[in-house]
């Protein structure tokens, strides 16, 4: 296994540190989940840019990277709507519904033969995905200790779940639903026996 998909494995592994991070009692529980999260967010990084630098380019990679994105993202964002309901259960939905969409999509191009790569389009989703969660668990880790010195931030106006809050999950669900019907419209040919 080359160094990009020990990445992706290794985000599938961090996965399951941060989802288990919310139900260790601790007082600093969310702010080492957002660590963690920091942590295999950037392995998402790293691993696309060392596959394309190095041409390690693997159908494993092509199918398990965008996956182990999904399954990191759907995780924190399912912990966000049940901690607190920080993030709407319809906008969690939304993108758990776009997610199941695409992997099916490339379910059926995979029977016929092809791997679909991730698009450019559902990079700037996943981005929106990224900034909305990575907000609200900064927002949340700033009631413990290691991170309370930004409660100010929060408190302003502008910068408050409110109003910054409310703008990352427009933008990740608008983006949510315009890279999966883009995704579907750039595959429909997949669908021309129906």
């Amino acid at each position: 296994m080359n160094l990009p998909n020990k990445l992706t494995v290794s985000r599938l592994a961090l996965t399951v540190v941060f989802v288990a991070l919310f139900y260790v009692p601790s007082d600093n529980r969310e702010a080492i989940a957002l660590i963690v999260f920091g942590i295999a967010s950037f392995t998402d990084y790293l691993d696309g840019m060392i596959a394309r630098q190095r041409k390690l380019i693997t159908n494993f990679g092509k199918l398990m990277d965008p996956l182990a994105d999904k399954i990191l993202m759907c995780a924190a964002l399912v912990l966000l709507s049940a901690e607190d309901k920080l993030i709407p259960a319809w906008a969690v939905v939304i993108v758990l519904a776009r997610e199941f969409f695409v992997t099916g999509i490339r379910l059926i191009a995979s029977s016929q033969g092809a791997v679909l790569a991730a698009e450019k389009l559902g990079k700037h989703k996943t981005a929106w995905q990224m900034i909305t969660v990575i907000y609200f668990l900064l927002f949340q880790a700033a009631g413990e200790p290691m991170f309370r010195w930004l409660t100010p931030f929060f408190t302003w106006k502008l910068t408050s779940p409110a109003v910054l809050g409310v703008l990352c999950i427009n933008m990740m669900v608008a983006l949510t639903v315009v890279s999966g019907l883009s995704y579907f419209w750039k595959n429909r040919s997949l669908f021309n026996d129906a």
